[in-house]
């Protein structure tokens, strides 16, 4: 047996040996050292080595999926946390980005000004769409969500004071950090995946949080967890608010990566994306949106190479690039179909299958 201060190399590994002998141990977030370890790993993989040996182009794909890892957190924590389903969230991040855009381009705000200033009024917003929560839930709460999808958008196209006029656009500035523009996709890749990074270990810590678990009470068992005194409206509302912060800072992330504010780019689709990000992940797990979030961004340069390498011995290459649109949306519609009914804990399940099996390999117990 080994304590908190035993040798590493005995229990490298493995769970069971590895005790706690304080209560700070046992609530750590990475109690074993195999843990550690590997978030070390990751941390010198995506920080060191990925940005110095890929090229622009991958490093494109990992910046848009560090945004999109931010908002399926978001989605996570109201819908698999909180069990109050929405279909809205993409309407949140247009306020985020709106909100971002007018500070930067009008008063002139930085960036580590206008990223919480867009997920403090999304989360305003969001307090306010989530009211109808105190009454509905199940289908009726997810019409109400989609009722304010549009009305945002019809809000922001609508109104010039907020989405510019002409084609409801705001070019956007690149960030600048100590008097340098980012504008390259490697200096891009160091501004999003720290924020990518603090989002995951906020959620990590929510959920684990005196807060955490009044949402997952309230997802299994709304009437109980009243019972046991847990305000249930005042949760309610906050896991909304909380939602919506994060998706508001995804929309101000994507702002700056795409250069401008505009309300096609977080129109219903997206949110229907997001949704599917977490399903496929993984509902009520933060690994889980990492994974959802990754594979669906990776989704439509996985399913355009395929067809590219594959396809064109079986289409003409007129009709390619249709087939190509097409196919994205038949994998993207079959996979959530696989995982709601072969496995709808999702990749973060498959990954604890994996993980599980190492743990007591090679005994079969």
């Amino acid at each position: 047996n080994v304590s908190d201060r035993g040798d590493f190399s005995v229990m490298f590994h493995r769970e069971s040996g590895y005790f706690k002998t304080t209560y700070q141990s046992d609530m750590g977030l990475y109690p074993l050292p195999i843990a550690k370890t590997a978030i070390a790993g990751f941390a010198v993989l995506f920080f060191v080595i990925f940005p110095l040996f890929f090229d622009e182009y991958y490093l494109t794909l990992v910046n848009l999926a560090a945004i999109a890892v931010v908002g399926a957190l978001g989605l996570n924590i109201l819908l698999g946390y909180c069990g109050q389903i929405s279909i809205g969230h993409a309407a949140f991040m247009s306020v985020g980005a709106y909100t971002a855009a007018n500070f930067a381009v009008h008063f002139h705000f930085p960036f580590w000004l206008t990223i919480p200033a867009g997920g403090v009024v999304a989360a305003l917003i969001g307090l306010f769409v989530g009211l109808p929560a105190l009454r509905v839930k199940g289908l009726y709460l997810a019409i109400a969500t989609l009722a304010a999808q549009f009305i945002i958008e019809w809000t922001l196209n609508h109104t010039p004071i907020i989405s510019g006029g002409i084609q409801a656009s705001i070019e956007m500035p690149r960030p600048e950090l100590f008097g340098e523009v980012l504008e390259t996709q490697t200096e891009m890749y160091f501004f999003l995946m720290p924020i990518s990074v603090i989002a995951i270990l906020a959620t990590l810590n929510l959920v684990r949080s005196r807060i955490g678990r009044a949402f997952i009470a309230i997802r299994d068992q709304e009437i109980a967890a009243e019972i046991i005194g847990i305000n249930v409206y005042r949760y309610k509302l906050l896991a909304f608010a909380i939602s919506s912060f994060y998706a508001g800072v995804a929309g101000v992330l994507a702002t700056y990566y795409y250069g401008v504010a505009n309300y096609e780019a977080f129109q219903l689709p997206i949110s229907i994306d997001y949704l599917a990000m977490i399903i496929i992940g993984g509902l009520g797990s933060v690994l889980g949106s990492v994974f959802g979030a990754v594979f669906i961004t990776l989704l439509p340069f996985g399913a355009r190479i395929f067809m590219e390498t594959v396809g064109v011995y079986f289409v003409e290459g007129v009709y390619l690039a249709q087939v190509i649109a097409q196919m994205r949306l038949i994998i993207f519609g079959g996979l959530i179909i696989f995982f709601l009914v072969v496995e709808p804990e999702g990749l973060n399940k498959l990954w604890q299958n994996i993980r599980n099996y190492f743990r007591v390999w090679p005994f079969s117990y």
